[in-house]
């Protein structure tokens, strides 16, 4: 009653669907007004379709190397990953986590790739600016990029050895004479 119909009509029944989500908003085309179905059943189909093609957030990360040795050193490195936070938008928060000194790792989830990667590529022209203006230098060296699940797991892994060899082992501390 629902399939074949919009297959004949649309070419393809996502075709259709796609198009009911983009214009429910303005209420302007009704890919259901030739068919002989309920209001109910009319309802439940839009709610199903926005659940399932609802877009899904994209995580955008960069990998970047701040150091500064100058006498403002590591509160100039504040101010710089500061300045690169400060980029955010509402639909493109940064933020900005130390892996491992001199290595930091921004994401972003975003449901706007695009408008993900140019916040992204702005915070780092921010932190740039920022840590040479004060005698530093910042290496970019994984650039902004839409990550898959896998990578993030391997980053993850990555965190979780660090903290591991960073944790004291027995015989670190200094004996007792």
């Amino acid at each position: 009653r629902v399939g074949w119909p919009l297959y004949r009509k649309y070419g393809h029944a996502y075709d259709a669907f796609k198009i009911a989500l983009n214009t429910e908003a303005e209420e302007h085309a009704d890919i259901f007004a030739d068919m002989d179905i309920t209001p109910e059943i009319k309802n439940d189909l839009l709610t199903y379709i926005k659940r399932r093609l609802a877009p899904q957030p994209v995580k955008i990360r960069a990998d970047i190397e701040v150091t500064c040795f100058t006498y403002e050193g590591i509160d100039a490195i504040k101010a710089a990953l500061g300045d690169g936070e400060d980029k955010s938008t509402s639909d493109c928060p940064v933020r900005i986590k130390l892996i491992a000194p001199p290595m930091y790792v921004m994401t972003c989830m975003t449901l706007d790739k695009e408008a993900g990667l140019e916040v992204m590529n702005q915070a780092i022209e921010a932190i740039a600016a920022c840590i040479r203006s004060k005698g530093g230098s910042l290496d970019v060296k994984m650039a902004p990029k839409a990550v898959t699940q896998r990578e993030e797991s391997e980053l993850q892994a990555m965190l979780d050895r660090l903290a591991m060899e960073q944790e004291e082992v027995d015989g670190d501390a200094p004996e007792d004479a």
